[in-house]
């Protein structure tokens, strides 16, 4: 089969083996893979640590070929199916440590990371694996990660008692996983600000459903002018993002990041006593669970949230595709639906 892989930080498309589905794992031939700038930030070799070698891809959805021993408990030949917990843990967990029990399988201390889906087929841990409705095309591939941090990044604020109703900020909202965060929020009810750079880019934001859209080098006064918000989720991959966010909030707020800058950018950098005066709370948000992601495919299922496809393309085009992305040369993202070619 064709496969993408990183080879000392070439990246390669080349004939490798069919993988053989072991205990507990599905074969999946996939028929579409999403393309999540965490693959660009590996191709490139931007996070210090993280090896810039091995398979690539980790948003896939196709249909179900084959079983190992036990992975009948959770799934069938022929079903099809989005892997539920792309990317960071997404390819195993222990299922009973706190974290685990805890809706948080990417800490658990048995979890590995899911790679792989820039690939004709994939052996994946079958309880990732989430069944799709016909109502949803393969074009929704992006969710598997995309979707999901989405996701799992906009029910923080709940958890944290910012309730629907609230203003919110989305910083990076045009891009492959804002974008989606603008729809949920939206979706749950809250008041959404939606931060970004570019007059096309504002208009995309405002036809998701943000109440309001601003041009990043103008943001903080037109949200202050608001009156503050009460979370920030940051989706933007640059350090000037992570400093409107926490700017932005009002006493008291949240403030969420989720994106993942490379290690080149340095450092989140808070001022002791701003940070006492303004009296905020501060997590991050990876990824999400599998719980979630059947929640998610519910609200994709209802025509609450769409995957915005700004490039489509062969695995050939991959390399092409990462140069778009870097660029910024797509509104939403990329989806790679011919694997063979």
């Amino acid at each position: 089969m064709q496969a993408a892989r990183m080879d000392d930080g070439t990246l390669l498309i080349a004939d490798v083996a069919v993988p053989e589905p072991g205990p507990d794992q599905a074969l999946v031939r996939l028929t579409a893979s999403g393309v999540c700038h965490s693959d660009l930030h590996l191709a490139r070799g931007d996070w210090m640590g993280v090896p810039g070698t091995g398979l690539l891809g980790h948003e896939g959805i196709g249909v179900v070929e084959a079983l190992g021993p036990g992975a009948e408990r959770y799934v069938a030949p022929g079903e099809r199916v989005i892997l539920g917990l792309g990317g960071a843990g997404g390819a195993y967990w222990c299922g009973a440590c706190e974290y685990c029990l805890g809706g948080e399988p990417r800490l658990c201390d048995h979890s590995q990371a899911l790679m792989g889906t820039f690939a004709e087929y994939i052996a994946v841990y079958a309880p990732a694996l989430v069944r799709l409705p016909d109502s949803i095309t393969d074009r929704e591939a992006p969710l598997a990660c995309g979707g999901l941090t989405a996701y799992g990044a906009v029910k923080k604020l709940i958890a944290h008692q910012v309730m629907p109703g609230r203003r919110v900020a989305i910083i990076g909202a045009a891009g492959g996983l804002g974008h989606y965060a603008v729809q949920i929020a939206s979706a749950f009810g809250y008041e959404v600000v939606g931060v970004d750079v570019g007059a096309d880019r504002l208009d995309f934001v405002r036809s998701l459903g943000a109440s309001h859209a601003f041009e990043a080098g103008d943001a903080l006064a037109s949200i202050q002018g608001l009156g503050g918000v009460d979370a920030s989720l940051v989706f933007s991959a640059k350090m000037v993002g992570f400093d409107l966010g926490f700017n932005a909030l009002r006493k008291g707020g949240l403030f969420v990041a989720v994106a993942l800058p490379a290690t080149s950018e340095g450092n989140i950098s808070i001022n002791p006593f701003a940070f006492f005066a303004k009296g905020a709370t501060l997590i991050y948000s990876a990824v999400g669970s599998v719980a979630d992601m059947r929640d998610l495919v519910a609200l994709v299922d209802a025509g609450k949230v769409r995957t915005h496809i700004g490039r489509e393309g062969s695995l050939s085009e991959l390399d092409t595709i990462f140069h778009e992305l870097e660029a910024g040369g797509y509104l939403g993202r990329a989806v790679i639906t011919d694997l063979a070619g």
